[in-house]
């Protein structure tokens, strides 16, 4: 996982608003990037909802901010279709930037261990440096913790 105040990790993954994002090409804006485990579970989509129903509230903040999951743009975009999301997607299919970023974990459930994103918010501060990171996030006011975080900045 990067660490407070050193460089995030540089990357470029497809959108499901059709374009690419670099994040390096984003500095002078602080983004903050949710990684989730998968498009249509019930904690997935109550994050989702959540920061799509704050996103006005984090671009009069400054803030650029865009979700990341392994699943393919056509399942993110039927995801978005199904909950009126307005909130970008990407689509991290090979995994790389879950791995950079450290989310990529051996996770156990009903005593069954497996590879899966564990649920992180990551803020980068606008001059390209992780601000703060919540691991092992729980859903219930999160999305307002993390919009706090970004005012503060």
């Amino acid at each position: 996982m990067p660490e407070i105040s050193k460089s995030a990790p540089d990357f470029t993954l497809p959108s499901s608003d059709g374009s690419e994002v670099t994040l390096s090409a984003l500095k002078g804006n602080p983004v903050v990037l949710f990684f989730y485990p998968r498009d249509n579970t019930p904690g997935c989509t109550k994050e989702s909802i959540g920061f799509s129903e704050h996103r006005d509230a984090f671009v009069a903040a400054g803030a650029m901010v865009f979700g990341i999951s392994k699943d393919s743009l056509s399942s993110h975009e039927k995801f978005i279709a199904k909950h009126d999301l307005t909130v970008p997607l990407l689509s991290d299919e090979h995994g790389s930037v879950c791995e950079d970023y450290g989310v990529w974990k051996e996770k156990n459930m009903y005593g069954k261990k497996f590879l899966g994103i564990e649920r992180t918010t990551v803020l980068i501060a606008a001059d390209g440096t992780i601000a703060q990171i919540w691991p092992k996030v729980k859903v219930p006011g999160h999305v307002d913790a993390v919009l706090e975080a970004v005012r503060a900045l």
